[in-house]
């Protein structure tokens, strides 16, 4: 197998990036715009369910942007790139306040096989990355969903239509749930909404072991960095 083959198998790890609106595990020196609570503790006060709002907005993936980007690392990491994996197909509802937001309400659901990667490479090779990706690293066949619920969602208006809003929820991926929250800046003009923000997610976390090869010398980073600009209507 050539080197460049090895790299691109070794790259369809991070495509599980893709999975989540909102997922965090990072450090917090890593994002400005997102940090993940550090204990039960921390998410207890957090877990309140939103009232029922008063606007209900559909997400559309037609118009958003959803993107993962996975790092290589190990001795050998300069054989290697970074890959771009885009989330395609995607659905669910925000549910929202006027004026103020909060209560509001988030839900997400990602169709795991709609992953795909976006670099410059031979259709072979990126049928044989999206293929592995589904079968062997997102078990799409056994978990075809990547859900995330929202459990509370506070807001803080910077302008007419502007905010800064905090989202903690849970998220479902690979078979395992996990409580997180994350930053997105959000606007509201006549029927659309828009947020956009970033974050990082591990995926040991969701019990996905990060690929390597050459003994170790090549591998994909443990941490995935997701960047979304998502687009709702009414």
């Amino acid at each position: 197998m050539s080197i460049r083959r090895l790299i691109l198998g070794l790259m369809i790890a991070p495509s599980l990036c893709a999975l989540i609106f909102a997922v965090n595990h990072s450090r917090a020196a890593y994002s400005p715009t997102l940090s993940i609570a550090a204990t039960p503790e921390a998410f207890a006060s957090h877990t309140a369910p939103a009232a029922a709002a008063g606007l209900r907005y559909r997400l559309d993936a037609g118009q958003s942007k959803f993107t993962v980007h996975a790092l290589v690392g190990g001795l050998l990491s300069s054989f290697g790139h970074n890959h771009t994996i885009a989330i395609r197909e995607f659905s669910g509802d925000a549910d929202l306040t006027p004026n103020t937001i909060e209560p509001a309400s988030l839900q997400m659901t990602i169709k795991a096989d709609s992953l795909t990667v976006t670099d410059k490479v031979s259709a072979s090779d990126k049928q044989e990355i999206e293929t592995k990706m589904r079968n062997e690293v997102l078990e799409t066949a056994q978990h075809p969903n990547i859900i995330f619920k929202s459990t509370n969602i506070s807001a803080s208006k910077t302008a007419e239509g502007q905010y800064d809003t905090q989202i903690w929820g849970d998220v479902t991926l690979h078979g395992v749930t996990k409580s997180i929250w994350f930053k997105a800046q959000m606007s509201v003009s006549g029927n659309t909404l828009r947020a956009k923000g970033d974050f990082a997610l591990r995926q040991s976390e969701f019990k996905i072991k990060p690929v390597s090869a050459a003994g170790g010398t090549i591998k994909v980073k443990d941490e995935l960095k997701f960047s979304f600009e998502i687009v709702a209507v009414k």
